[in-house]
C-alpha cells in the first residue's frame, strides 16, 4: 500500500515541475498576456504615484502654482483609477485562467486514474488517489494561476524601486539598503525550515484523507463491532498530526512575516533620521523624504507577498512532485502502438502454458493449459486462493500474463485494444457495484444510449421487475451510494440486467446468489440462465450446486488446474471436487 510519506525530491523550485505543469497553462497564453499586461500597468502606476507626491510638494505646493497643482491632482486620479482598472483586471484573468486549469489538470488526473491497471488502485490508498486530485491540485493552481504573475510583478517592483531611490538620493537610498543583508538572512532561515514543513503538510493532509475515506468505507464494520472509540481515537492521532504540521508551517510565516515588518519600521525610521537630518541641512528636499518613505513601505509589502508566495511554492512543489508521479505513471496493461480493433467475438478462449503472478516472486498460476470452446459454459471451483479470480482477471485483460499466451478466437488479447475487446464482454460480481443514479441509469451503462423500452426489456429478461414495479418511480426511481437502499440481491438482478442490455459475447460471472435467500436465489438463477443463453461463460462457483449443469468444471488448486470435467464425471473420479460438493452436501444437510 502507498504510505504517506511519498518519496519527492525535496527542491524548493523545481524547474521540471513547473515546465511539465505549464503545460496547463498554455492553451490560456492570451488572457495569461493580459494579466501579464495588467501587471505592468499596475506595477508602473505604483512606482509613478510616489513620485507624482515628491513633484507636487516640491514643486506646485512649495511655490504655490495652483494651475500646475490641480495638473498633477488630475494625474494622481488618473493613476488611480488607472491602478484600480489595472488590478481588477489582472485579477479577473488570473481567476479565471485559474479555473480553467484547476478544471483541465482534474480532469486529466481523472482519465489517466482510468486508464491505469487495476494493479495500480489494489496497490493505492483511495483516499491517498482523491487527495492528489483535489488538494494537491488546487495548490498547484494558485501556483501558476496567480504565483508566477505575482513573483515576476513583484520582483520587477522591488527592482524598480531600488532604481527610482537610487535616482532620487543614492546615498539615503544606500543607507536605507543597509537592512537587506538582514532581510536576505531571515529569508534563508526561513526558505530552509519551510522547505521541509510544507513538504510535510502534504504529506499528513492526504494521510489524514486516507484514513478518513477507510473509515468512512468501512462503516458498517466499525459499527457492527462497536469499534467506533478506537477507530475515532486512531483519526485523531492522524488528525493531530496533520494539525502539529500546518502549525509548524503556519508558526514560520507567523515569525518571518512581523520580522519584515520590524524591518519596515526600522527602514522607515532610517528614512526620517537620515532624511530628516538633510532636509534640516537643505541638501535634500521635504517632497523626496516623502517620497522615500511611500517608497519604503511598498519596498516591503512585496517581500512579504513573495514570502507568502514561497509558502505556497512549497506547497505547489510538494504537491506538484506527486501530481507529476501519478501523471507519469505508465500502465502496466496498455495497447501495443500496432494494436488492431477486436474483431467481432464468437468466445473461443485459449490457455496456452499460461504463468501468473502479482509480483515476481509470488508464481499464482502455474502450466494453465485450457480450450473454452465458443457458448461454453466453464466453471472454476476450488479451495480459497486458489487462483479462480486470477484466470478471470487474465480473460478481461485485467492483468497481463507472466508467460505463455491468452488467445480469444486464436487472437492474442495483447494485440488488440482493450476497450474493443471488453465492450463485448461483461462482468457480473459476486458484490455488484451499483452507482448512484436511476436504476436505468445502471441498467444502460455499459449502453448509455440504450432506449427506456431496451431498459425495460431487459429488466423483464433479467427479472427486475419484479421489485422495480412496486416503487413508485419504477426504473426512474434514484438509488443510494453503493445501492444502499437496495437489498444484495435487487442489486444483483440490476447488474445482471446490465450485462444482459450490453449483450456480451463472454460473461465473467462471480458466484452471484452467495449472499442471497432462497426466493430471490431462484430469481438470479432464472436470469442467469437467459444471460448465459448462447455466451461463453466464465463461472467462478462458490456454491457446486449451481454448476452441475456446467459444460466444463475447472478444479483449481495451488495455482493449477488438477480436474477437468462434467460434474456426473468428476464426482466419479473421486478427486478434489467430490471431496469439495460431498463436503458443501454435508453442510447443507447439517
Amino acid at each position: 500500500m502507498e504510505g504517506f510519506a511519498e518519496k519527492v525530491d525535496g527542491h524548493s523550485f523545481n524547474l521540471r515541475v513547473l515546465w511539465y505543469l505549464l503545460v496547463f497553462v498554455r492553451p490560456y497564453t492570451l488572457r495569461m498576456i493580459g494579466a501579464f499586461l495588467a501587471m505592468l500597468a499596475v506595477t508602473g502606476l505604483t512606482l509613478y504615484t510616489p513620485y507624482l507626491v515628491k513633484e507636487a510638494i516640491d514643486g506646485p505646493i512649495t511655490s504655490g502654482d495652483i494651475p500646475a497643482l490641480n495638473e498633477i491632482a488630475l494625474l494622481m486620479l488618473l493613476a488611480f483609477i488607472g491602478l484600480y482598472l489595472a488590478s481588477m483586471a489582472q485579477r479577473y484573468l488570473l481567476s479565471w485562467v485559474g479555473q480553467k486549469v484547476l478544471a483541465d489538470l482534474r480532469s486529466a488526473l481523472f482519465r489517466h486514474l482510468q486508464e491505469l491497471p487495476l494493479a495500480y488502485h489494489d496497490q493505492h490508498i483511495i483516499g491517498v488517489t482523491i487527495s492528489r486530485v483535489i488538494s494537491d491540485v488546487g495548490v498547484i493552481n494558485q501556483l501558476l494561476s496567480q504565483g508566477l504573475i505575482t513573483l515576476l510583478g513583484d520582483s520587477l517592483l522591488l527592482g524598480g524601486i531600488i532604481i527610482v531611490m537610487l535616482s532620487l538620493n543614492a546615498q539615503l537610498a544606500l543607507v536605507t539598503f543597509s537592512i537587506i543583508p538582514v532581510i536576505v538572512l531571515a529569508t534563508m532561515i526561513f526558505a530552509r525550515r519551510a522547505k521541509v514543513a510544507f513538504r510535510n503538510t502534504r504529506a499528513r493532509n492526504a494521510h489524514m484523507i486516507g484514513d478518513l475515506a477507510e473509515n468512512l468505507s468501512g462503516i458498517r464494520v466499525i459499527q457492527a463491532f462497536a469499534n467506533e472509540d478506537s477507530t475515532s481515537e486512531k483519526f485523531d492521532e492522524v488528525n493531530q498530526a496533520n494539525r502539529d504540521a500546518h502549525v509548524e508551517a503556519m508558526s514560520l510565516s507567523f515569525i518571518f512575516l512581523p520580522t519584515v515588518e520590524f524591518l519596515s519600521i526600522v527602514a522607515t525610521g532610517i528614512v526620517l533620521l537620515f532624511g530628516g537630518l538633510s532636509v534640516a541641512q537643505g541638501n535634500l528636499t521635504l517632497g523626496t523624504v516623502i517620497a522615500f518613505l511611500a517608497y519604503v513601505n511598498r519596498f516591503f509589502l512585496p517581500v512579504q507577498e513573495l514570502s507568502q508566495l514561497y509558502a505556497t511554492m512549497q506547497t505547489a512543489m510538494a504537491g506538484g512532485e506527486r501530481v507529476i508521479n501519478l501523471l507519469n505513471t505508465e500502465p502496466e496493461i496498455k495497447d501495443r502502438p500496432d494494436a488492431t480493433n477486436m474483431p467481432p467475438i464468437q468466445g473461443r478462449i485459449e490457455f496456452c502454458d499460461v504463468q501468473f503472478g502479482y509480483s515476481e516472486n509470488l508464481p499464482v498460476l502455474r502450466d494453465i493449459n485450457l480450450d473454452i470452446p465458443a457458448g461454453t459454459m466453464v466453471a472454476l471451483v476450488g479451495p480459497t486462493g486458489a487462483g479462480k479470480t486470477s484466470i478471470a482477471n487474465l480473460i478481461a485483460r485485467f492483468y497481463d500474463v507472466s508467460d505463455g499466451a491468452l488467445l480469444i478466437d486464436g487472437i492474442d488479447i495483447r494485440e488488440v485494444k482493450q476497450r474493443s475487446m471488453r465492450q463485448q464482454m461483461a462482468l457480473v460480481s459476486q458484490d455488484p457495484f451499483i452507482f448512484a443514479g436511476s436504476i436505468a441509469d445502471n441498467i444502460r451503462f455499459g449502453v448509455p444510449e440504450a432506449s427506456m423500452a431496451e431498459v425495460r426489456a431487459a429488466g423483464e429478461l433479467a427479472n427486475v421487475a419484479e421489485f422495480v414495479r412496486d416503487l413508485p418511480l419504477g426504473y426512474e426511481t434514484e438509488i443510494y451510494e453503493d445501492g444502499a437502499n437496495l437489498s444484495v440481491g435487487q442489486r444483483q438482478l440490476i447488474s445482471i440486467a446490465r450485462a444482459i442490455l450490453a449483450d456480451p459475447r463472454i460473461l465473467i460471472m462471480d458466484e452471484a446468489t452467495s449472499s442471497v435467500d432462497m426466493v430471490t436465489e431462484a430469481l438470479i438463477q432464472d436470469a442467469l440462465a437467459k444471460l448465459l443463453s448462447e455466451r461463453s461463460a466464465i463461472v467462478i462457483a462458490h456454491r457446486l450446486s449451481t454448476i452441475v449443469s456446467a459444460d466444463l468444471i475447472c478444479v483449481v488448486d495451488d495455482g493449477c488446474i488438477c480436474e477437468m470435467g462434467r460434474h456426473a464425471d468428476l464426482l466419479a473420479q473421486g478427486g478434489l471436487y467430490s471431496e469439495l460438493y460431498e463436503r458443501q452436501f454435508v453442510e447443507v444437510a447439517d
